[in-house]
């Protein structure tokens, strides 16, 4: 791109206070891009941002033609309503897939922006050469970043896709034999280790999402741990995320090739 004239992708991040996940996802994403040639933007602000300032800043990057695409940092502030903020993105440049025309136009096999996240389990999926056609996926947990979405990519009419898709969650009854009846669990609960070897079914493929801090005898302190119990639930799979690592680097490359999209249409 650069050596036919064009600057190369630029993304925006938007951090508000001093979430330390937060602030350690941004960090990674900001060194992904320099890694590989993008131009990038952190816009930091502090805890008590209004959502007046958030929304105007919002208005100056749709409007800022050498911004390809840009992410707001979730979650925000209690005072901050994140429906708005999600809104108030121009679709065009909503490389996290978060706005209501790209979910409606993924759910309808259209061209959009896919959330980083199950785009870029799909993409592991299909580098793994995974067999989903006619399985049964499970995916545990119902949120509108991950669990909604990946159920709708794995029913869709295409490879990865065709999969049978069960939604699980904490109010799901009987979630132990929903399970155990998944040939591939995608795990995004929000819980350490919730996931255990008893809830797993020999052969199966297990894809980890989630990462939670928990108390280790380290010099940290704490460790990384996903939704998924691995050592023991690892004995059984045929294949399995591990945490750190895994889906993690899948979301950022994802996004970074989101932007890279936004940037080709702008050329």
């Amino acid at each position: 791109m650069t050596e036919a004239g064009h600057r190369p992708p630029h993304l925006a991040v938007v951090l508000v206070g001093s979430n330390a996940a937060s602030e350690t996802y941004v960090n990674a994403k900001i060194k992904a891009c320099s890694a590989i040639g993008y131009e990038s933007s952190l816009l930091h602000f502090p805890p008590e941002i209004s959502q007046t300032m958030l929304l105007h800043t919002i208005d100056e990057l749709n409007e800022n033609e050498d911004i390809d695409g840009f992410i707001v940092q979730l979650p925000l502030p209690a005072h901050i309503d994140e429906n708005s903020v999600i809104n108030r993105v121009l679709p065009a440049k909503d490389v996290d897939g978060f706005h209501p025309i790209n979910v409606g136009k993924m759910a309808l096999g259209l061209d959009a922006f896919i959330s980083a996240t199950p785009g870029g389990i799909v993409e592991l999926l299909r580098r793994y050469e995974i067999e989903t056609s006619g399985k049964h996926c499970v995916v545990l947990g119902r949120s509108n970043i991950v669990g909604g979405p990946m159920s709708i990519l794995m029913r869709r009419n295409t490879y990865p896709g065709n999969s049978t898709v069960t939604i699980a969650h904490s109010r799901t009854q009987n979630l132990k034999e929903v399970c155990l009846s998944a040939d591939i669990l995608i795990a995004a609960i929000g819980k350490p280790e919730f996931v255990t070897a008893d809830m797993v079914k020999e052969g199966a493929v297990v894809v980890d999402v989630g990462i939670n801090r928990i108390d280790a005898d380290n010099e940290k302190g704490y460790k990384l741990v996903g939704d998924v119990a691995f050592d023991e639930v690892a004995e059984k799979c045929s294949y399995i995320t591990p945490v750190p690592g895994g889906v993690g680097p899948m979301t950022i490359a994802y996004l970074l090739n989101n932007t890279m999209i936004a940037a080709r249409k702008r050329m």
